[in-house]
């Protein structure tokens, strides 16, 4: 029997790169709402109570970048009293033309490859570990902000690992939750509530036993935490965006960016694709990797990998996605309908198999 451990992680809003991906992307958001040809680039990074925004903006919308982040600061649960360093500029205008065409055609924003990915295993279609990696820390966060007394704070992490057998997952291994607390609560306590309130309502009953290991705050008390624990930066958390490693990623993040960067609207795509893949039953698990150039309008290379899962021969997959789906930087914007300021939600908790929200990338 094929036996391994595999494990993935998830973050809080609160964490200090989960704040600067959504203060980026509540920032592209409110481009859109304006101007739906916005290009946007602006990126944020945070320490202690210094916000520094900067980046490119090609936008009809007057945005008030202060006020956008005190906004996004307060809704993650954030109150104190933060000082702006701003520095924006223009989009290139070597890029702009590079992306905008006369014939209303878009180009590439960049260079670059992207992957999307799906399985069987769950009903969204997204492996397990993250799956359950993004609900603890949804769970967690939805605990604290409905409890207006609550000892819970924003910052948090979770880390799931899963038992599989002939690739298959079976059980849940170990549990692990980093939650930022007030100080008067005794580790005891947080402890309990936590397994109560958070694991015990996420992780399914059949996939843990008396051997599943639980750790919690497993450096002792986490009182310091959000930016004052960790300097945050819009990007970095490329892994907990997408698959939880369970599948490679191209390297580019995907808060911050305009419809225009294939970055995120590729990686989207792809995941679309591999979706209807896993969905019209041709394979068991299957990822896609896509390569443009900047100003090309379609990929110089579409790459599918099915890891010998395929239930069709691998011909007719790549038949039945050239014959399908449509690469071209425009195509994948008008189909997906990524010029909506849809954004901000998808910053925290996985921009894939998202229950509720209307992805156009996760329907079939």
């Amino acid at each position: 029997m094929k036996e391994y451990l595999f494990t993935s992680e998830s973050v809080t809003e609160g964490h200090p790169d989960k704040v600067c991906d959504k203060i980026s992307d509540k920032i592209l958001d409110e481009a859109l709402k304006v101007d739906p040809d916005s290009h946007m680039a602006v990126e944020v990074t945070i320490k202690d109570n210094l916000v520094f925004i900067y980046g490119e903006a090609n936008t009809k919308a007057n945005l008030d970048y202060e006020k956008i982040a005190n906004w996004v600061l307060n809704d993650i649960g954030y109150h104190e009293q933060y000082q702006f360093l701003i520095k924006i500029s223009k989009q290139s205008e070597e890029i702009n033309e590079a992306v905008v065409k006369e014939d209303q055609k878009i180009g590439a924003g960049d260079q670059g490859i992207m992957f999307g990915y799906a399985c069987d295993e769950t009903e969204n279609y997204m492996p397990l570990p993250i799956v359950l990696a993004h609900k603890l820390a949804y769970q967690l966060t939805l605990v604290r902000k409905n409890d207006p007394n609550t000892f819970l704070l924003p910052d948090g992490k979770s880390q799931v690992t899963v038992l599989y057998q002939n690739d298959k997952p079976v059980k849940v291994t170990t549990i692990v939750l980093a939650a930022q607390h007030k100080k008067e609560v005794s580790s005891e306590e947080l402890k309990s509530f936590l397994v109560k309130n958070v694991i015990e309502k996420v992780i399914p009953k059949e996939l843990i036993d008396s051997d599943t290991e639980i750790i919690i705050n497993g450096a002792g008390s986490f009182t310091i935490g959000g930016p004052y624990g960790d300097s945050g930066t819009t990007g970095r958390k490329i892994v907990v965006d997408s698959y939880g490693g369970m599948a490679r990623v191209g390297g580019g993040c995907f808060s911050s960016k305009d419809p225009s960067k294939v970055d995120r609207t590729a990686a989207y795509y792809a995941r679309y694709v591999a979706r209807n893949i896993i969905s019209h039953q041709l394979a068991h698990r299957v990822e896609i990797g896509l390569a443009y150039v900047i100003g090309k309008e379609k990929p110089v290379s579409i790459f599918i990998d099915t890891f010998g899962t395929e239930i069709v021969p691998l011909k007719e997959i790549y038949d039945y996605v050239y014959h399908n789906f449509d690469f071209s930087v425009t195509n994948m914007i008008e189909e997906l309908d990524l010029k909506r300021p849809i954004y901000y939600d998808l910053a925290a908790y996985g921009h894939f198999g998202r229950k509720g929200y209307s992805f156009e990338w996760d329907k079939k």
